[in-house]
């Protein structure tokens, strides 16, 4: 889900050089919502549903793939178009650049060691797989008038009035990478020095799969903090995201989300690249001391991990830095 999200950065580069074209969009089911008010889509397509009857039929003037995943490959391969850009699937079945601007891209997903090296953020990099030039455009995100009002009512709801600056922790950082999250031991940390040095209020925001974690945290945290709940929509995460003064997060859905809503951002780093990601500006990055970093490995049995090696001192300090930066 993030980095459909953070694709959609290509969306105002796109309109720029191509401002009579149509766009559709071609996503999974579940990652439909977050194209909602997005005035750069003409049409949205999924998988799921009519993509693959309508990319027999119809016919593109460009073709873009940013992904090296086959299935996304074999869908740009089928489709109908005079030129196409990023990654295709061979009909011997791996997954091959269409041109030279596609090249560094998939062998930084084939080999994790050409990704360490990388000192360019996703953007610039999708950018110059389309040939355009990247000028900072953001992804693109944008919030219902319903939307925006449903989460004013939560912060109302938890007497969360504007007098105390919201922190929003977000618990949550997908499925691919279990240590992208920051530890509870960690998060407990944090809380106590929230609760000693500060006035500010705590929004623990997570999912499904942090339920467990959301229940042992009440007993250990020493700051009173509110709950987003675990069964947020996609546009209720967005939601209350924006209403946040500073997300703190791990690489995440909800990193980007912050990234589109120009809400600041205190960014942990432990298996994933820091170099890729593009916070324009408005965040901070905290690289674990782990020399082992960016092994983009799906699990680990390191003791302790990469991300418990995150002190909570360290993100604390990098709190009240970012509020000063932002004269909250």
């Amino acid at each position: 889900l993030g980095d459909v999200l953070r694709t959609t950065a290509l969306l105002p580069g796109l309109k720029k050089k191509y401002p009579e074209s149509s766009i559709t969009w071609l996503t999974r089911l579940r990652s439909a919502p977050l194209f909602n008010n997005n005035d750069f889509i003409n049409e949205l397509l999924t998988v799921e549903n009519d993509a693959i009857p309508r990319l027999n039929a119809e016919k593109f003037d460009i073709v873009i793939n940013t992904d090296a995943d086959k299935t996304s490959a074999a869908l740009a391969s089928m489709a109908k178009a005079s030129k196409k850009f990023g990654m295709l699937l061979d009909p011997e079945g791996y997954v091959k650049p269409a041109d030279k601007n596609a090249e560094e891209w998939l062998e930084m997903t084939a080999f994790d060691q050409n990704k360490t090296k990388n000192k360019k953020t996703y953007q610039q990099i999708i950018y110059e797989i389309c040939g355009l030039k990247f000028s900072g455009e953001k992804p693109i995100l944008k919030l219902s008038d319903q939307e925006t009002l449903w989460a004013e009512d939560f912060l109302k709801r938890h007497s969360l009035d504007g007098k105390n600056r919201v922190i929003g922790l977000n618990l949550g950082g997908g499925d691919r990478w279990k240590h992208k999250r920051w530890s509870e031991e960690r998060i407990a940390e944090f809380s106590g020095l929230i609760s000693s040095e500060s006035s500010d209020r705590l929004i623990l925001i997570g999912g499904r799969n942090e339920s467990d974690l959301m229940k042992r945290l009440q007993s250990k945290l020493k700051h009173p903090f509110v709950s987003s709940g675990t069964d947020l929509t996609l546009r209720h995460l967005a939601g209350l995201i924006s209403v946040c003064d500073v997300l703190i997060t791990g690489d995440s859905l909800a990193m980007h989300m912050a990234t589109a809503l120009d809400v600041p951002s205190i960014v942990l780093f432990g298996p994933t690249s820091s170099s890729e990601i593009e916070l324009y500006g408005t965040g901070e990055k905290i690289i674990t001391p782990a020399e082992c970093r960016v092994c983009y490995l799906p699990d680990c049995d390191k003791t302790p991990n990469c991300m418990e090696l995150i002190k909570a001192e360290t993100v604390f300090s990098a709190l009240k830095k970012i509020t000063a930066k932002n004269c909250f």
